[in-house]
């Protein structure tokens, strides 16, 4: 069979991204335009402001992913871009250019969900490294600032079905991380700046019990009786937001808080010896304890997940698995299993298109097109 190479788009947040994926297995380019900068005032995305920066981005991004790659847009054989889930305004920048020229150069257009593309980030990644035995069936974690699920994965043919056993009831993991590093005064994106300073923390200093739930989520709209009741392994995450709120007020950490928000603020780009000059130790022992009751719970429930489901393989992915602990965290449990894990390397954790380009490689063999017709899914589903 021939090379086929796939442009792919994404803007479903806060990333600007294309590239070119040939036969779904070597990036040719991968091109990110990050709003950090844009949205690091607020403490978070501001989905306006990300919907403007995605206009303003999303052609000169396309054009760099081609010409970094020696492709032209009649070159390529199809376009591939993420549908859904994310926030609405963006997709629909992705989504709009995408058809555009789908239409003008008359070229197959691939929809693809933002979810699938975070699985198929490792898979990506493990065929460019010669490894195209997978074994089935596969449990995979998607876990990010929007998304913390898991998913029951197994091969049809060309292309793949998924089961969703366990998803976040509020927050997810990576939301959580933003928030407390936001409460703390410590800046956005609050994950990897909590993955740094938690290695200066004692991790047993506060103790965050994990969360309670009590009752599965009711059953949702088309889901069969037989799937409702089937075993779940879900999340919750805003309890132990508010745990760290509530530790914050009754040790009068407020004023520091305001201090470091402050001085940070007078720095372009802290680097950790700036956060660390002004992080007090009781702030690094809370850092330290969060994370920790953070990784130990998504590590626990997914293993658990896995020992149900008897899987053979397990992902983990997104951007929040870029955490260090978090890795080593699984590494070595899911050792002591026996179950081979695999995570995608920094720069694919976090949203890109390289993902969408390969996930959307199986479709593009089996000829799923996008219809003419088709529009953003803020909420859509990965089956």
């Amino acid at each position: 069979m021939p090379d086929a190479y796939i442009l792919g788009m994404e803007s479903s947040c806060d990333e600007t991204a294309a590239a070119v994926v040939r036969s779904g297995e070597q990036i040719v380019s991968n091109v990110v335009f990050s709003q950090i900068a844009t949205h690091q005032p607020y403490g978070g995305v501001v989905p306006e402001l990300a919907s403007r920066e995605h206009l303003r981005a999303i052609v000169p991004v396309v054009r760099k992913a081609l010409a970094d790659a020696g492709q032209t847009y009649q070159s390529v054989d199809a376009l591939a871009v993420t549908q859904g889930p994310g926030l609405a305004g963006a997709l629909l920048v992705g989504i709009s250019y995408a058809k555009a020229l789908a239409f003008a150069l008359n070229k197959p257009l691939v929809a693809v969900n933002h979810l699938e593309g975070h699985i198929h980030a490792v898979l990506l990644e493990e065929r460019q490294k010669g490894n195209h035995e997978i074994n089935f069936p596969l449990l995979a974690l998607v876990v990010s600032g929007g998304h913390t699920h898991l998913y029951l994965g197994q091969q049809r043919q060309a292309g793949w079905t998924y089961r969703n056993i366990g998803h976040t009831r509020d927050d997810a993991a990576g939301e959580a991380f933003d928030k407390v590093a936001k409460l703390l005064g410590l800046g956005y994106p609050g994950g990897p700046i909590i993955d740094k300073l938690a290695a200066y923390g004692n991790p047993n200093a506060v103790n965050f019990p994990p969360s309670q739930i009590k009752h599965r989520d009711r059953r949702t709209k088309g889901e069969p009786v037989e799937a409702a009741s089937q075993l779940r392994f879900d999340f919750s995450y805003s309890g132990i937001k508010t745990a760290v709120l509530r530790y914050v007020e009754t040790h009068h950490m407020q004023a520091e808080i305001q201090t470091r928000r402050r001085a940070l603020a007078q720095v372009v780009r802290p680097t950790l010896d700036d956060y660390l000059t002004h992080t007090d130790s009781q702030t690094l022992d809370l850092v330290a304890s969060f994370q920790q009751a953070m990784v130990e719970d998504l590590v626990g429930k997914t293993l658990a997940a896995a020992r149900a489901s008897d899987v053979a393989t397990l992902f983990v992915t997104g951007g929040v698995a870029a955490n260090n602990q978090l890795r080593q965290t699984f590494e070595r449990e899911a050792a002591m299993q026996g179950l081979p894990v695999y995570f995608p390397s920094r720069p694919l954790s976090t949203d890109n298109a390289a993902m969408i380009a390969a996930a959307a490689y199986p479709k593009f063999l089996a000829r799923e097109f996008a219809a003419e017709d088709f529009s953003a899914e803020a909420g859509m589903a990965l089956r």
